[in-house]
């Protein structure tokens, strides 16, 4: 089968991956055999690709149909329509799944949707649990117009939280105001504050900004680093500063339960019509290498999808 491969090649994102012939995958006894019919690219797997490790094929989005059920009877029947989370190797014709990573698609949900779903829904519901409940809260969310941030702006204004999304693009910034951000600004330094909770993912000088604007006993997560510059931190800062703010560090992996059930829960909103992925491009497969060039020059609004075949 075909499958996008990692080179290990330095400079332009898409210089990193070529499509070659590999071995289709062997299916563990909890595996369902996926045809993938659409995959999404996730600017963090463009940052993955300059340091792949040995073997590692790129790939956690998918959607597509169960062609081989898994061997030991658990999971979708052959035939099924799915989305699902592989831990790698998606960006492909056919991928190993395990059945507890994989949700049933009803026939409203297309698979260009589906596959925009997993990594930046996964991560937007599990934000949205760590910040507790958001009814009436003052929201601060940065780097707001990628697939993460449009989840995240539609999932905590339907919870009924007051949110400010920071985004440098006037039109981004007018989707965003439709999916229900309160206040939408180009910088963090416009944001006003204060904010119960802060969602940061920029990293840099953003993420003291932001910190600075949390009221007294605000939380912070910290979810990202998508400016590829590191914080620096003055403790003397808080003397002026928010009182008492917790900053905590968030992985949208640390979680003690499988994916499937959560991925049922984002396919379940999307079907009852609240819940829409934005997808700022579809292209064929054979595009991949020029996505990974636009995803890190951020000319991508939302998910970028690639449909197989």
């Amino acid at each position: 089968m075909k499958a996008f491969t990692a080179t290990g090649r330095t400079g332009r994102t898409g210089e990193s991956v070529r499509l070659a012939e590999v071995e289709e995958p062997a299916q563990r006894p909890d595996q369902a055999l996926v045809k993938v019919e659409a995959y999404s690219v996730n600017r963090g797997e463009t940052f993955q690709l300059e340091r792949p490790a040995a073997g590692w094929r790129p790939g956690k989005d998918v959607a597509g149909l169960v062609v081989q059920a898994a061997p030991d009877g658990s999971g979708p029947a052959v035939g099924a329509r799915v989305v699902g989370h592989p831990a790698s190797g998606g960006w492909a014709e056919y991928v190993a799944v395990p059945t507890d990573a994989l949700a049933a698609l009803p026939d409203t949900v297309d698979t260009v949707r589906a596959a925009a779903l997993p990594l930046a829904g996964l991560t937007a519901l599990r934000l949205l649990r760590a910040a507790g409940p958001l009814t009436g809260r003052r929201v601060l969310l940065t780097g707001a117009s990628g697939g993460v941030g449009h989840y995240l702006t539609e999932l905590a204004a339907a919870a009924g939280a007051e949110l400010t999304a920071v985004t440098a693009s006037a039109e981004r910034g007018a989707r965003l105001a439709e999916l229900g951000a309160a206040a939408v600004v180009r910088d963090v330094a416009e944001a006003a504050g204060p904010f119960d909770v802060v969602l940061e993912s920029t990293g840099g000088r953003a993420l003291p900004l932001a910190l600075a604007r949390l009221a007294p006993r605000g939380l912070l997560l910290w979810f990202g680093q998508a400016g590829r510059q590191p914080a620096t931190l003055d403790f003397f800062d808080f003397f002026a500063g928010p009182v008492s703010a917790t900053l905590r560090h968030f992985s949208y992996a640390d979680v003690d339960q499988p994916d499937g059930p959560d991925l049922a829960t984002l396919v379940r909103l999307v079907a009852e019509g609240r819940l829409h992925p934005e997808i700022g491009t579809v292209r064929g497969w054979r595009h991949t290498a020029e996505v990974l060039d636009d995803l890190r020059d951020r000319r991508v609004r939302g998910n970028a999808v690639l449909t197989v075949g």
